[in-house]
């Protein structure tokens, strides 16, 4: 009779990943949302899903930063202190990202950066200005929300997490529906979207805060003992968190850098917003079937063994090889998920027309980006995967140079594409792929790195014990020898 192993160990995986999946599909359901809420405007759609599609994209420059303290949080929060310490730098990162929104909102920098640079009209560089002041407050809010977040998978309120990014789904679509049936579509219909995103992060904030404040805050000691390292210093945070923060950053300014070398491609002709504006659509759907493998990173640092929450249960049964078949299950999902979606005809016209509010011949112009889509689970559970290794290790600085070579190849992709006859939205998209796919490589590189120098420093170790154990043998040998010897003299003696 043949014996199945035993599923047991992939229950609480499942069960810790299955609410940040449904957290990631529900932020794409969300900016789907926002885009219906300015594609049902009756006047000049394009050219607002276009601005507003140019703002969002780089206000999630600022947030993106900021949105990976959820890491810190998982990794170092095992105490008050460390807590009130975090707050801090999220604070002064929110106050620092107001300030750049500010600048760029106002000043001729922003004028640069938005219409000179992306060749867009006056009309739409001032519709994208003004959203982008709009959103000045967000990354604070938003900030606060992640790093809270971070705290509760730390102790596995994965579903406290889940629930407060499909309430703020839930927030976004039924003010998205209350505001088109006030006088904002006629007086500004920016404000749609904005008042709906800034709606739902309040109620994804309020939501985590208290489940920290219901589940966590009286458990945690004020500071943190000498077994998970005595408290972690802000210097330290910060360590761990920039290459993060700048692989993130990166990653996030691919789509505003993606908008601009599409828009200059095009000239900055109708057909540029056309391009801008099919992006704007399609980044949310294609991200849908394999965003939320980014959440295994999350993975390695809620399972390691010198987590403290794992310390009080010490017969967890999830091991290495255990995490490694899961996320190979997760891969294996994704694909088919993105190649039933993208490939099947009428299916993602469908999922545009019904649930964004385009036409169906924008939603044509959406199609073969979407397919390229279908490749991106690879690279992307690739690099997740190690950089939850990495993260458990606190070796993130070897990160750093994948968002080097991701920014490279993509813009490389950008300019060598179009000589191939290869524009608008499928040049955005099939760049992003490029640099997706050397991100991981250099990421595949540095973990090889690491694994590599814990092999020496292991053989290393082993090296000193077998010395040490291999000395007090020698010594007993040289003083029977020395004992012999001395017996030798004294009979020579006699």
């Amino acid at each position: 009779m043949v014996e199945f192993p035993s599923l047991s160990p992939y229950w609480p995986l499942l069960r810790f990943l299955v609410p940040l999946a449904i957290t990631n599909v529900a932020i794409d359901f969300g900016e789907q949302a926002l885009n219906r809420g300015i594609a049902t405007v009756k006047e000049d759609a394009v050219e607002m899903l276009a601005s507003y599609g140019l703002a969002y994209s780089l206000m999630k420059f600022f947030t993106g930063p900021m949105s990976d303290f959820k890491n810190v949080g998982l990794v170092f929060v095992n105490s008050k202190r460390d807590r009130r310490k975090a707050v801090f730098c999220m604070v002064a990162a929110g106050a620092i990202a107001f300030f750049l929104h500010i600048l760029i909102a106002y000043t001729d920098l922003g004028y640069y950066i938005i219409n000179k640079l992306h060749h867009v009209d006056e009309s739409v560089g001032h519709k994208t200005r003004k959203a982008f002041l709009y959103l000045a407050a967000f990354p604070l809010l938003d900030a606060m929300a992640w790093i809270h977040a971070g705290i509760l998978l730390k102790h596995k309120y994965s579903v406290i997490v889940g629930s407060a990014s499909i309430s703020d789904v839930v927030a976004q679509i039924v003010f998205v529906a209350i505001l088109l049936h006030s006088n904002l579509e006629c007086v500004e219909p920016l404000l749609i979207p904005i008042l709906s995103l800034y709606m739902g992060a309040l109620v994804r904030f309020t939501i985590v805060g208290l489940g920290y404040y219901c589940n966590i805050h009286d458990n945690i000691p004020d500071t943190s003992g000498l077994d998970v390292g005595g408290d972690a210093t802000i210097k330290k945070m910060l360590s761990f968190w920039w290459p993060l923060a700048l692989i993130l950053a990166t990653q996030r300014i691919s789509r505003p850098i993606v908008n601009l070398f599409v828009s200059r491609d095009l000239q900055g002709t109708g057909k540029a917003t056309e391009a801008v504006a099919v992006l704007t659509a399609t980044y949310p759907v294609g991200h849908m079937p394999y965003g939320w493998l980014t959440e295994l990173r999350a993975v390695y640092p809620a399972f390691d063994k010198n987590n403290p929450s794992n310390k009080l249960n010490a017969g967890s049964p999830v091991t290495k090889s255990h995490i490694k078949k899961f996320t190979f299950c997760c891969l294996a999902l994704s694909l088919t998920l993105c190649f039933v979606v993208f490939w099947t005809p009428h299916i993602s016209e469908n999922i545009l027309v019904n649930v964004i509010g385009v036409d169906s011949e924008f939603a044509q112009l959406c199609v073969i980006p979407l397919r390229i889509f279908s490749f991106f689970p690879l690279p992307v559970t690739v690099r997740a995967h190690l950089t939850g290794w990495l993260m458990t290790l606190k070796k993130t600085f070897v990160l750093a140079p994948s968002s080097v070579l991701r920014i490279i190849v993509l813009i490389a992709s950008l300019l060598l594409l179009p000589l191939m006859g290869v524009h608008g939205a499928t040049l955005g998209v099939g760049s992003l792929l490029a640099g997706f796919i050397g991100e991981s490589t250099m990421v595949a590189i540095a973990a090889c790195y690491v694994y590599h120098q814990q092999k020496r420093n292991e053989m290393s170790t082993e090296l000193v014990v077998e010395g040490e154990d291999v000395a007090p043998m020698s010594e007993v040998c040289s003083r029977t020898m020395d004992a012999i010897e001395e017996l030798q003299e004294e009979e020579e003696q006699e």
